[in-house]
């Protein structure tokens, strides 16, 4: 199925940024409701635009049960998991979402991220848990949809979430709009039930109402009665953001154990707004004159700093450094103290080496932090992939409120 061309535009007008760029590289269709297949997903991550021309192929019933009747179970999960499913998996808007918080998130808030979804606090988390908070999601954003011609707001929402309109949403019961809780009047009534009491007697509609999903099966079975612990969505947190890294690096790497210097400085300021790029590369090119080259081990301890940073700027705004300039022993303690991750003092070289611009071995605290918060933005203003969130409560959030 290939949709006209005028028709993609015309929606396109309808949409956020985020639904822009899933309907973007999203190439599957399923009784009206679109698609990524894993490989979508990765390049959506990874890439400013999808390699080919967006085609959207419409799947059979069959055709998507034998999709979901190869999807692994999770204790054969790895970070290899979408590189192996590869065109095989089928992952909708909400669980899309989902995937793009889980990247920037740093590993100490995995239990917060768990927890959101174990709403009965029995440290498990059932598919009727999960849904359920797919749900808000779903229904917030109809809070935020562009106003216009409201048949074309209805094919958009169709095509996100597999409905035609709001009227038979499971937050609505007879003679009575519910308006979701926000995350925060959650917490601020200490339990996550609340979050899930307005819904827990339409969780049965969700589940009924919504085709089954690679995540799904892989997380609670093909009958859907498994249950996901701590351990398990731990380690597949873990395997997702070590599968995007090791995809950067390899990209880069050509066969090798390293990448170089100069690639690592292209990898950080591509997803920048710095306009003159080749000063900071030229600037380096003249401060390191004998390649060493960037591990992967060293490629992945900075990308988990950076997803600490709101804990490192607090570190650094008490070490009274708020608005200047910092030396590589002041910085590397200030990571480990915020992050508790350990950098190379090549790494911390290499970094003062490309943001040093007037060469006096010192950072200015201020213009780092502001570079580096754009990189894991990746420019999610327009078209750029991943949109950044400094912890999983501010994911939510930011999906719940912000336009």
């Amino acid at each position: 199925v290939t949709e006209n061309r005028s028709d993609f535009e015309d929606l396109h007008l309808y949409a956020t940024p985020r639904e822009q760029r899933f309907r973007r590289f999203a190439s599957l269709e399923f009784e009206g409701q679109l698609y990524m297949t894993p490989y979508d997903f990765i390049q959506a991550v990874t890439s400013d635009e999808p390699k080919h021309a967006r085609k959207w192929r419409s799947l059979s019933k069959q055709e998507l049960n034998q999709i979901l009747m190869e999807t692994p179970p999770v204790w054969k999960g790895s970070s290899k998991l979408f590189r192996n499913l590869n065109e095989k998996g089928v992952i909708s808007y909400t669980e899309y979402l989902f995937l793009l918080c889980i990247l920037t998130k740093p590993h100490a808030g995995f239990r917060i991220a768990f927890n959101m979804f174990d709403t009965d606090g029995n440290e498990m988390v059932d598919k009727k848990e999960f849904l359920v908070l797919q749900e808000i999601f779903r229904k917030k954003n109809e809070k935020r949809e562009k106003r216009g011609d409201e048949e074309k707001r209805a094919m958009l929402r169709l095509q996100l979430y597999g409905y035609h309109t709001s009227t038979n949403s499971v937050l609505k019961t007879e003679g009575e709009n519910l308006v979701p809780r926000s995350y925060w009047d959650t917490l601020r009534r200490s339990t996550s039930q609340a979050l899930f009491s307005d819904l827990a007697e339409r969780a049965d509609d969700i589940s009924s109402s919504l085709s089954d999903t690679t995540l799904l099966v892989h997380f609670f079975g093909k009958k859907g009665k498994a249950e996901l612990n701590f351990e398990d969505f731990y380690r597949f947190m873990d395997n997702l953001q070590t599968e995007v890294l090791e995809i950067e690096f390899l990209s880069y790497s050509n066969g090798m154990n390293t990448i170089s210097e100069e690639d690592f400085a292209h990898i950080l300021l591509r997803y920048t707004n710095v306009e003159n790029t080749s000063s900071y590369l030229e600037n380096m090119r003249g401060s390191i004159p004998e390649e060493k080259g960037i591990t992967f081990e060293e490629f992945r301890s900075f990308f988990q700093f950076l997803n600490n940073l709101e804990d490192f700027t607090i570190a650094m705004q008490m070490y009274n450094f708020a608005s200047r300039s910092i030396g590589q022993d002041e910085f590397k303690r200030a990571v480990y103290v915020a992050t508790g991750v350990k950098l190379s003092p090549h790494l911390v070289n290499t970094v003062f080496k490309i943001f040093d611009v007037d060469r006096d071995d010192q950072l200015s605290y201020k213009e780092f932090i502001g570079i580096m918060k754009d990189r894991l933005n990746r420019g999610f203003r327009g078209y750029k992939p991943i949109q950044r969130y400094t912890t999983f409560k501010s994911c939510v959030r930011k999906e719940l409120y912000s336009r």
